[in-house]
């Protein structure tokens, strides 16, 4: 049995330890905002945080998170009582099209915000290496810029 927490709440899985992640999370536990993308940690559509971290789920083996701390796209916001500000920029400035791949995308932005405060394009264009079908990366790039001011507002109150 391997027991570790997700989205605040303690949890356990009783089956292989080599069952990747993002199957436990959404077959398992029904959280079904992780997507299935690739399968190969390439595109990052099951991007989530582990330990903080953003992390492709369907690499992760579940038996590599015993006892750690996962953050899903339905924990995020919770996480911060209220939409995170990466994801408000999200809404703000409508980025979505067909909204996939927008979770992982969203993940991955609040962590490359923790290490990059005020990004620069180039920054952004370097880290965020998630793939989007429709193309919105100029929408993406724009609300992570978004995002940053919102944090830096938030922050400075």
């Amino acid at each position: 049995m391997i027991s570790f927490t997700v989205n605040s709440e303690k949890v356990t899985f009783d089956g292989e330890g080599d069952t990747p992640l993002l199957w436990v999370l959404r077959d398992h536990l029904q959280l079904t905002g992780t997507k299935f993308g690739c399968g190969g940690g390439f595109c990052g559509a099951c991007t989530v945080h582990v330990g903080g971290r953003a992390r492709r789920s369907c690499m992760m083996p579940v038996a590599s998170i015993a006892n750690r701390s996962v953050t899903t796209i339905e924990g995020l916001a919770s996480k911060t009582k209220g939409l995170h500000f990466v994801q408000q920029a999200w809404l703000e400035l409508d980025v979505p099209q067909c909204g996939y791949c927008q979770a992982g995308q969203i993940m991955a932005a609040v962590d490359f915000l923790e290490r990059f405060p005020q990004p620069t394009d180039k920054e952004i264009d370097t880290n965020i290496r998630n793939l989007c079908r429709c193309g919105t990366y100029a929408r993406i790039r724009k609300a992570i810029h978004r995002a940053a001011a919102l944090i830096a507002e938030g922050r400075s109150a």
